[in-house]
């Protein structure tokens, strides 16, 4: 692995094209879409990972979203090459999104996905925070980036477009 990198536009439609391989036809017809059409997203935490052979082995974008009236983060999609996959790659783009972010100053971070994968990186359930339908609230899971930033959050996730 020769290491992470910040995506640039240069990359977009490499990265959209592995987005397209890894996933089912018609990924952006999921609600999680919705909340990004017309938003740039947060390009210090678009991350991707390329291996020895200068191919790209994964990446992660992130969205700003509001959930009622505050600020968060919409992590993914997250991605990894099927040739890649198992070695440990998604942990590490998720865990340097997380430092980043945090880094940067931003208190929380959601998204959609299941507990047991994503519970190992401090993520659980929002319990009070709706996703656009069809979302399965049991998916939606948050993490917060200092302490207590979820406290008295809740209400639907929409767009952050500034």
């Amino acid at each position: 692995m020769t290491g992470l990198s910040q995506e640039t536009p240069a990359d977009r439609w490499e990265v959209e094209a592995l987005f397209d391989l890894c996933f089912a036809p018609g990924r952006e017809a999921l609600s999680s879409y919705r909340l990004r059409d017309g938003v740039a997203p947060v390009a210090a935490l678009c991350l991707m990972a390329r291996d020895s052979g200068a191919g790209l082995a994964g990446a992660v974008r992130v969205w700003p979203v509001r959930v009622g009236d505050a600020r968060a983060l919409l992590l993914g999609p997250v991605v990894v090459h099927p040739t890649h996959q198992g070695e440990g790659l998604g942990a590490l783009l998720i865990q340097e999104v997380l430092e980043r972010a945090a880094a940067l100053g931003h208190r929380r971070a959601m998204l959609v996905g299941d507990a047991p994968y994503y519970g190992r990186f401090g993520f659980t359930r929002l319990n009070g925070v709706s996703m656009p339908p069809p979302t399965n609230p049991d998916r939606v899971l948050g993490v917060a980036l200092t302490r207590g930033a979820w406290a008295g959050i809740s209400g639907e996730v929409t767009r952050a477009p500034d």
